[in-house]
């Protein structure tokens, strides 16, 4: 079956302290019927850009590590959930709630199917 990715967009100033328990409920119960549905197939919330750090290759072949995001934005990916789906328009209704329940934008993706490169013997 399919791999969607529902990501939760939250905007550079998102304060995660004014989530209110109405919200913290909401979530809860959009978990507990995914789960029910058996559409869930991971969940997780990320820290905020701030706490990210970005390696990049460098001409000599050494990686270097910085502090922060590797792209600068105006929104970021505040948490996520890895769905199991028959379709795209099945993927797109969860996000539907999603959106009332965090109550900021998602965004929907399919993961794509990468075959195992096989040994020749």
């Amino acid at each position: 079956m399919p791999q969607f990715l529902v990501a939760v967009q939250h905007p550079n100033n998102y304060d995660p302290s004014l989530e209110g328990d109405d919200m913290i409920r909401d979530i809860s119960a959009l978990n507990e019927e995914m789960d029910a549905a058996g559409a869930r197939f991971f969940a997780g919330g990320l820290a905020s850009p701030d706490h990210a750090k970005s390696l990049r290759k460098q001409p000599n072949g050494n990686v270097s590590v910085t502090d922060g995001p590797y792209l600068e934005a105006k929104e970021y990916i505040g948490g996520f959930w890895i769905l199991e789906c028959a379709d795209m328009d099945e993927a797109l209704a969860w996000a539907r709630k999603a959106v009332i329940a965090c109550r900021v934008p998602v965004e929907v993706r399919e993961f794509l199917r990468m075959r195992p490169q096989r040994k020749s013997n």
